[in-house]
């Protein structure tokens, strides 16, 4: 079991930064897959970005160039910095890791992105 703590959302004008970060309660070394995922309002909740173990990231097309993914796995802690904001990414961002064969998910931080 694991649990996970998103914490650095907030209210950013568009053009800004903010790097959002989930602590987790137990070694992340060992896991194999951490990621985030966001919901919008009215909307299905979405990929944004995963790594690895290994180091291997993943970015979904809309935040490619804009985010980056990293793990501490010192700090037991995922980090996604996001770069040059649009109102699109207005959304909750959720922290989630993969202990096959369970999917485990933080509470989620609210990002806001004014115009």
């Amino acid at each position: 079991q694991v649990q996970l703590v998103e914490s650095g959302g907030g209210l950013v004008q568009a053009g800004g930064s903010l790097r959002l970060s989930c602590a987790a309660s137990r070694s992340i070394s060992s896991i194999d897959v951490m990621g985030w995922y966001r919901q919008a309002p009215g909307k299905q909740r979405e990929l944004v970005a995963t790594i690895t173990s290994g180091g291997s990231t993943n970015y979904a097309d809309s935040v490619k160039g804009r985010a980056t993914i990293v793990r501490d796995n010192a700090k037991n802690t995922v980090y996604l910095q996001m770069n040059s904001l649009k109102p699109e990414d207005t959304a909750v961002y959720y922290c989630t890791v993969v202990i096959t064969p369970r999917v485990y998910w933080g509470q989620g931080t609210q990002v806001t992105v004014s115009s």
